[in-house]
């Protein structure tokens, strides 16, 4: 499909940005006409379903962004030549940079890509909130002493010293010099960037003094300690072999351009930096043997999934076999996915893996696999048997069927409904044009719907997008998405970013009629939440999976109608284990070795 061939839209479809191209010209310059529809600033519109006038009741999720003033709208720069970095940003990240109790948001943006090319004035109008470069917002969340609660976001990137002016894709978390602020690593189409949180809302670049400093193409990334002394270690996937001036065109099965698959180039390796305690990286990949296999990767989970007590990682190709990296406590590390039962599908198929996450779903006490994949495909539900082995339960489950009209990205294993049982929500969009949307002379023909899943705890899921609310209607271009309780009201909220969109913030209506725990640990303990009545649930503090993002690293477990006071037992991340008696519910509580607060 070439954009030269589309006209203008009658209406903004989604909230996003729609970029026309001018054909005909030959001197080499590029005349750029642009459409913005962007949630908040207006084109006729607010992007919003309309409401009708007859009663209703309360939406499970309502989309409150423009709202709470998270106001963001990301830009991919396409320009006609259809460059693959174009489709995959942006991914999203929550996590508390003030330390002051609630949830801030930190979006990578994009930028023109090409040599030569310009972006036009119309793209950026006084309404538009510049630069183009990476956003932090802080949360002013105001809890009432009644239990109303007032959400505020405000764009604080200019005091915050971030200047994330790459061409950005997603962006990890973690506190990597036990100072007691998280820090942020940037993932980019270019050169990514680590950046230290200096504890007075400002962040300083020490990517070259780190020893992280990588170039290339880079999508998820996680902070994770391998080795279990104490200091976070960092994992980077990496992606393809691409630059702009040696892209290959490509086309659709109907002979028109389109946006190339990642089997047209080489993939490049993912790389492992060990901490050395001092402000610093060791580039440890050779030794881990972590870059002895590798494929373009998309998505990474970190969590123990063969159950002797140290963290793996699992690496979602697109397009090819995934990989289970099984820690062998010594440093290395090696792929047993494809003797697992989780490197291809049933049919012996590698597909095009995009956000993974891992979960315990069928509360059995082992770290369960979901894994987004392209239209047609389906997505994938490997089930643990406790041991580091996967059935595919992919069609049995219900999952594979269901989403197989959809490409699937942002994604995870979250108890919606707060009633013991872990859901999946995935946020879609398409990576080659959709030829309906050509056929009706969309400008952007990537977008989709997202979809919500309820866990039955039978083993099978039920669709159930269509009762989630108006938000789940929205057909966008669906990447990153995080996951957290956003306004600490005891359910899970989740953050979207839509590619050539705006950010949407889904909050949860629904989760707090039930009781819940919520609890603060270190990043990467695993606790079993022990009931008298109910299966024990499993969950760990983590902020991996889904797809270039980091989530709410706070465990928040639903507990049904139950009201009683459970026992928490934790697996540090060194070994070591504790065990805290009746924890309140419907709280949160801070758990450290030997005591609870």
């Amino acid at each position: 499909m070439l954009l030269s061939q589309l006209s203008y839209p009658n209406e903004c479809r989604g909230g996003g940005f729609a970029t026309m191209i001018s054909p005909g010209m030959r001197d080499g310059t590029l005349a750029v006409l642009t459409v913005v529809c962007v949630l908040a600033w207006g084109c006729g519109g607010s992007g919003q379903p309309r409401e009708t006038s007859a009663a209703r009741a309360p939406e499970w999720f309502t989309e409150a962004a423009e709202t709470s003033g998270l106001r963001f709208a990301h830009f991919n720069g396409m320009s006609g030549d259809l460059l693959m970095p174009e489709i995959l940003g942006p991914g999203v990240a929550l996590f508390d940079y003030d330390n002051d109790g609630d949830l801030d948001v930190f979006v990578p943006q994009g930028r023109m890509l090409g040599a030569g090319k310009t972006i036009s004035q119309a793209l950026f109008p006084p309404r538009m909130p510049p630069p183009l470069e990476g956003r932090l917002f802080r949360n002013d969340l105001e809890a009432r002493q009644d239990g109303t609660r007032s959400l505020h976001f405000t764009d604080v990137t200019a005091q915050s010293g971030i200047h994330a002016t790459g061409y950005g894709m997603g962006v990890a978390t973690g506190d990597f010099d036990n100072d007691g602020f998280i820090d942020l690593y940037l993932t980019s189409f270019g050169a990514n960037q680590l950046l230290h949180n200096n504890g007075d809302g400002t962040f300083t670049d020490v990517t070259e003094k780190s020893g992280t400093s990588m170039t290339g193409w880079s999508v998820s990334a996680v902070f994770v300690d391998y080795d279990r002394d104490g200091w976070l270690d960092l994992y980077v996937g990496s992606y393809l072999r691409y630059t702009v001036e040696g892209a290959t065109p490509c086309f659709s099965p109907s002979g028109a351009r389109d946006y190339c698959t990642p089997n047209t180039y080489k993939p490049l390796p993912g790389r492992l930096f060990h901490n050395n305690r001092n402000g610093t990286f060791g580039d440890v990949t050779a030794r881990s043997r972590i870059a002895s296999e590798f494929g373009p990767a998309l998505g990474v989970s970190a969590a123990d999934f063969n159950g002797d007590g140290w963290v793996d990682l699992y690496v979602a190709n697109d397009s090819q076999p995934n990989q289970l990296w099984i820690n062998q406590h010594d440093g290395t590390f090696r792929n047993t996915a494809l003797l697992a039962g989780a490197a291809l599908t049933l049919e012996g198929k590698a597909e095009a893996s995009m956000g993974v996450d891992a979960g315990d779903f069928d509360n059995d006490g082992d770290e369960d696999l979901f894994i987004t994949e392209q239209t047609g495909e389906g997505h994938n539900l490997y089930v643990n048997d406790g041991t580091g082995a996967f059935t595919d339960q992919s069609a049995r489950s219900g999952l594979a069927a269901a989403s197989l009209g959809f490409t699937g990205f942002g994604t995870s294993w979250f108890d919606y409904d707060n009633d013991g049982w872990l859901d999946l929500l995935t946020a879609n969009g398409a990576v080659q044009t959709i030829q309906a949307l050509v056929d009706a002379r969309d400008p952007f023909p990537l977008h989709q719907r997202k979809q919500l899943f309820r866990n039955l705890g039978n083993g099978r899921f039920e669709e159930v997008s269509a009762a989630a609310g108006a938000a789940f209607q929205l057909s966008e271009v669906g990447r990153g998405a995080a996951f957290g309780d956003i306004d600490n009201d005891g359910d899970t909220d989740i953050v979207i970013s839509n590619n050539n969109g705006p950010v949407r913030l889904l909050l949860n209506n629904v989760g707090n009629r039930k009781h819940w725990i919520g609890l603060r640990l270190l990043p990467g303990a695993r606790v079993a939440i022990v009931r008298k009545t109910g299966p024990t649930l499993w969950r760990r503090a983590r902020v991996d999976g889904s797809y270039a993002s980091a989530n709410d690293p706070r465990v928040l477990a639903g507990l049904g109608d139950s009201t009683e006071t459970p026992t928490v037992r934790v697996t540090w991340p060194d070994g070591r284990t504790g065990e805290f008696p009746n924890v309140a519910i419907d709280r949160y509580t801070t758990l450290a070795e030997g005591r609870a607060r």
